[in-house]
């Protein structure tokens, strides 16, 4: 997802390191925060195998009901307490346990405790044969209803979507990042967790109106009331905030792609007024992937497809079915965010929105706090492919363009267990920490490498930030924890400072306004040719001869590393 509003918020540090200061942001959080976030004994007894979700919107009156089945693997017996979440104003009715009814409670305005007796540890599970329909392993059914709460101003402000399209009939989805899914079906909101068998999503839609949601369309029941159900599945481990119905007056095209792991099925569903227009616009479809297969590995489900949806919001990265909303044009809602006009060359939510399909949907941070995994990632996307399109250049300037949208308010990495995201600048400081990184590493092949092996590594895993950072530096064979630290969790730009000696035969340079140890590499590359530099805090000195003199080049440095730059008096 992008973000283009920033929320300034106070900075505290808890830790001083030299002239830098590292630690996260404090904010006063509350005893909810902490039942969302966090992952306590009411929620670790259980494992999500599944998701079964059966909704009926009621656009006239804004309200749901539905049910859902969730299977799960337990990690111990007994009798147990399930952590339910469920936002309000919506309400649990019934909740069934091994076909009879158990007893269940509100304990916080958006959690349910469910209390289950019997369960055993050693029940058998199959994932490759279950369904929402035939669950085999242990499940629960909760039935629900009520007014979900209305996103006001989506995709940032999150909720369920009742609009109308041009034509005066409704449409309607939800988005819920951050907010998590629980503002529109009960589930265990904890984005460690996703069901490891997948998840079906069925909605009972007017005739009048199509349903379109994750994964493949697998059944569509004409039911004897004016209605139709459209079930969709999807058969990977999915995000919670992933599973999303569309509802809409929809038409569908299809087509495939023959990508690294063969053909890869592509649909796209559009209003049936935006058909042409969609055609031509959902072109760069292909190339698209095609460079992303290249730098990230292949697509990470071909067993649920790629679908492009067209929303009743700008955009979101909702796994096999990636909603878009920018017009049919390129650019972000037709403007460049890097100011170099490279950004007009493709469409933003296309390309940013589809980067998530491997960093935030394959890749997820198990803790929100950690979402830079997604969004640096899915920025830095946009540097790459507009360097597939139009060369390497191409992308460090739009790379550059995009470092004056970063505002240094707060900690990219937020704090832990409450389900708080840090700072926006996961976005544009993120993308240029990974384009600082790749400069230092100079060998693209191995940084492509480290990209397709983060994929491969921990395909459709949830991480936490550790794991990346450690295999980015044992891949790279640099040690870039310092680089890391100063970066995500400080709000304080490295400052590169040099002089010359009097008589111009020597380079002084070194490091400030940074964290004691960092230590990135300087590696300066110019028509085959490379100057390398490795700072420190303290002075160093490089003789300069004729070939030094030539490639050390302080512009060169600030284009392609996120640092400062200062050429500072004889000292």
């Amino acid at each position: 997802m992008i973000k283009t509003v920033v929320f300034i918020i106070c900075f505290c540090a808890c830790i001083q390191f030299s002239n830098a200061q590292l630690g996260v942001n404090k904010e006063k959080f509350t005893h909810a925060d902490t039942l969302r976030g966090t992952l306590n004994a009411n929620r670790t007894w259980w494992d999500v195998m599944m998701y079964g979700i059966v909704i009926k919107p009621d656009y006239d009156s804004k309200t749901i009901s539905g049910t859902t089945i969730i299977g799960f693997k337990p990690n111990s017996s007994g009798n147990k307490i399930m952590q339910i979440d469920l936002q309000e104003p919506l309400i649990i009715d019934t909740v069934i346990w091994i076909n009879k009814f158990v007893p269940f409670k509100k304990i916080d305005k958006n959690v349910w405790y469910v209390y289950l007796d019997n369960v055993q540890k050693d029940t058998a599970t199959d994932p490759k044969s279950v369904s929402a329909r035939a669950p085999i392993f242990p499940y629960i059914i909760i039935r629900y209803h009520g007014t979900p709460r209305e996103a006001i101003r989506p995709p940032w402000d999150g909720g369920w979507i009742w609009k109308k399209d041009a034509q005066g009939r409704p449409w309607m989805s939800v988005a819920c990042q951050g907010l998590g899914a629980s503002v529109w079906y009960p589930c265990k909101d904890h984005q460690s967790d996703e069901p490891d068998s997948g998840a079906s999503l069925s909605i009972m839609v007017p005739d009048t109106l199509v349903a379109v949601g994750n994964g493949r369309l697998k059944n569509k029941t004409t039911n004897n009331h004016g209605t139709t159900t459209y079930t969709w599945e999807v058969k990977d481990p999915i995000n919670n905030y992933n599973i999303i119905p569309y509802i809409g007056k929809y038409v569908n095209w299809s087509d495939t792609f023959q990508g690294e792991k063969g053909k890869l099925d592509l649909n796209y569903w559009v209003l049936d007024y935006n058909l042409d227009k969609a055609k031509k616009e959902f072109e760069q479809v292909k190339s698209m992937l095609r460079c992303f297969e290249h730098w990230f590995g292949p697509y990470p489900f071909y067993e649920d497809g790629y679908k492009l949806v067209e929303s009743p919001h700008l955009g979101m990265e909702h796994q096999s079915a990636v909603a878009y909303g920018n017009g049919y044009q390129n650019g972000y809602h037709g403007m460049d965010l890097s100011g170099t006009g490279w950004g007009l060359k493709w469409d933003f939510i296309i390309v940013h929105e589809s980067a998530h399909e491997w960093f935030g949907n394959n890749i997820t941070s198990k803790d929100l706090a950690d979402m830079w995994v997604h969004e640096g990632f899915a920025n830095y996307s946009e540097t790459l492919y507009t360097e597939c399109l139009f060369g390497k250049e191409a992308g460090n300037e739009y790379n550059y363009g995009t470092r004056k949208r970063i505002q240094n308010d707060r900690t990219i990495i937020g704090p832990y267990g409450v389900n708080k995201e840090g700072s926006g600048d996961m976005y544009y400081k993120g993308g240029n920490m990974l384009q600082t990184i790749r400069h230092s590493i100079n060998d693209d092949e191995r940084f492509r490498n480290i990209l397709r092996g983060l994929n491969k590594t921990f395909y459709h895993q949830t991480v936490t930030t550790q794991q990346i950072e450690n295999y980015i530096s044992k891949q790279s064979g640099i040690d870039f924890s310092k680089v890391f630290d100063q970066y995500l969790r400080t709000t304080q730009i490295p400052q590169f400072e040099y002089y010359f000696s009097d008589d111009n035969k020597t380079l002084h340079y070194r490091w400030d306004s940074c964290i004691a140890g960092f230590n990135l590499r300087l590696v300066i590359n110019k028509d085959n040719k490379i100057l390398t530099l490795q700072p420190t805090q303290q002075w160093k000195t490089l003789t300069l001869d004729e070939e030094n003199k030539t490639l050390f080049d302080a512009v060169y440095l600030d284009k392609n590393y996120y640092i400062h730059i200062k050429q500072v008096e004889h000292q």
